[in-house]
């Protein structure tokens, strides 16, 4: 089992101050950084055994993480600016 915390700055680190506004600015995203938070702290206590649990809840837990930060990826991604956007 793997301890390692996975915090959304650790995981995105090219995307911290726009988490950090969308936070601010956009209630999905803040609720979807939140119930990430919240399912990744229980499953961080489950796997250095503070509050243990069954392998079978942890593996639902961790399902729904990734869906919940494939959500917020696909979020940031959306609010990236355009690259390749001439300069007006």
């Amino acid at each position: 089992m793997s301890n390692t915390p996975h915090e959304l700055a650790a995981e995105f680190p090219e995307h911290v101050a726009l988490m950090r506004h969308l936070k601010e600015t956009d209630g999905h995203f803040a609720r979807l950084f939140e119930t990430y938070h919240e399912v990744n702290g229980i499953i961080h206590r489950a796997e250095t055994d503070i509050e243990p649990a069954d392998d079978f809840h942890v593996v639902e837990l961790r399902k729904k993480r990734m869906q919940v930060k494939d959500e917020i990826y696909g979020m940031l991604v959306r609010h990236e600016p355009e690259a390749d956007t001439p300069a007006v």
